[in-house]
């Protein structure tokens, strides 16, 4: 017997939680995180932003009450992404030569990556919690997974 989940993601963690999400996901799309020493002496020069909220998303308060970000950088673009006041991820595309539009694309592309780290991170530990064994992993070509498990 067999079933088809598919998983429509809502994002609700910690910063922790989000902060592995992110650097799991942005490594796979050559971008590398940036010191907050360095992303606060550049964030000046910066000719074009685009700010983009995740839908569905809701990042617990830390009870340090400390603003938290996180900064990755590729090829003069990067992305910093935050919690606004309502709690809710965003992520701000900046970059120097890119259009608005293109900033939006590459931000919605990181932010899917994102998101799909966080849902598998999730799926994969409520199964081991189940007691269920992963029998096989596969990544297709348009970046959809399946995982085969196995309930005992």
């Amino acid at each position: 017997m067999s079933t088809v989940v598919v998983l429509a993601p809502i994002i609700i963690a910690n910063w922790p939680v989000i902060t592995a999400a992110v650097g799991a996901a942005v490594g796979t799309m050559g971008f590398a995180m940036v010191r907050k020493e360095e992303a606060v002496t550049q964030r000046a020069a910066t000719k074009t932003r685009e700010e983009i909220q995740v839908d569905n998303s809701e990042i617990l308060a830390s009870s340090t009450g400390a603003e938290e970000e996180i900064v990755v950088e590729r090829e003069g673009v990067r992305a910093i992404f935050t919690r606004d006041a309502r709690g809710a991820l965003r992520v701000c595309m900046e970059g120097t030569g890119q259009s608005k539009s293109e900033l939006r694309r590459l931000g919605q592309e990181l932010i899917d990556r994102v998101t799909q780290q966080y849902v598998y991170h999730r799926v994969v530990t409520e199964l081991k919690a189940r007691n269920m064994t992963i029998v096989d992993e596969e990544l297709s070509e348009d970046r959809t997974v399946k995982i085969r498990v196995r309930s005992w």
